[in-house]
């Protein structure tokens, strides 16, 4: 695990737009099985997430159409959320950062880690608006 201080301002970027910070397996469960469209952001203390990733998914959840919750968990921090979030983007492998479009608790777009490397941030956002677009 991470000091918390270090992730603190990380956390801040996506829950001042919006996001849920979910810490247990039971809140992961809850959001993605329930009825509509759930975003999940699978956060991390990487470049890429700082530099790529949360740019991208702030700027996408500005769009009119999306999803009707927002929640995020953090990867080498609340494992068993985590481990539960990526059990429901199988089979899509392990990564951090990534991100996961539910609609009625089913995977419908994955974004992974080696899609978000090197691509800048509105790059990924036009992607992610794109999936809003069709599913929310």
């Amino acid at each position: 695990m991470y000091p918390e201080y270090l992730v603190t301002p990380m956390r801040e970027e996506l829950t001042r737009v919006g996001f849920e910070e979910l810490k247990d397996a039971d809140a992961v469960t809850k959001a993605i099985e329930s009825e509509g469209t759930v975003f999940v952001m699978v956060n991390s203390v990487c470049g890429c997430a700082a530099g790529m990733a949360r740019p991208a998914a702030r700027a996408a959840v500005q769009n009119e159409k999306h999803p009707d919750k927002l929640v995020t968990v953090f990867a080498g921090m609340e494992t068993e959320a985590v481990n539960k979030a990526r059990a429901y983007m199988l089979p899509y492998p392990p990564s951090s950062p990534a991100m996961a479009l539910f609609k009625n608790g089913k995977l419908v777009h994955m974004i992974e880690r080696h899609q978000i490397e090197g691509r800048p941030a509105q790059m990924i956002a036009d992607n992610l608006i794109g999936a809003f677009e069709q599913y929310c």
